[in-house]
């Protein structure tokens, strides 16, 4: 009865020292954005954020694509915003925050107002002036990031 014992165990640690795992750990995300208010304990608030073009950064046409990150994050469709040449704008981004942004991202691409959606080009930083739930952002104040292959 011993030797089965003991040849079972051998069995078991042999078998558990060569089937060491070799595979990649898997990667679990959790997003917080999605409860803010309980992770936080405070409150969520819609603001609405307006531009402030700068020509030479939006050149014949800038597509932005809000990029969530705490306090906020993106209401529907605004979260993609066109600006035109000469100030042609008359969108606004649309976000649920916990406290007022000091600073908001983008995702951006050059293209005109009927472009279809393509891969974005980069980051762009923005901040943030607000008046109560009225955001505004100055996009001569903006910084473009490296673009997105940069990242690699």
């Amino acid at each position: 009865m011993k030797k089965i014992l003991f040849a079972l165990i051998g069995m078991l640690a042999s078998q558990t020292a060569f089937s060491a795992d070799t595979t990649q750990p898997r990667v679990s995300i959790f997003s917080t954005s999605t409860d803010w208010e309980a992770v936080t304990g405070l409150s969520l608030s819609e603001y609405r954020g307006a531009f402030i073009p700068d020509s030479k950064l939006v050149k014949k046409g800038i597509v932005l694509y809000y990029l969530d990150g705490f306090p906020c994050y993106g209401l529907g469709t605004g979260v993609r915003v066109w600006i035109g040449p000469n100030g042609q704008n008359h969108e606004h981004i649309r976000i649920a925050c916990v406290a007022a942004p000091q600073e908001i991202k983008f995702a951006y691409r050059y293209a005109s107002r009927d472009a279809d959606d393509a891969t974005t080009t980069g980051i762009l930083t923005c901040p943030i002036s607000n008046k109560g739930r009225d955001l505004t952002i100055d996009m001569s104040d903006c910084t473009v990031g490296p673009d997105w292959k940069e990242y690699r």
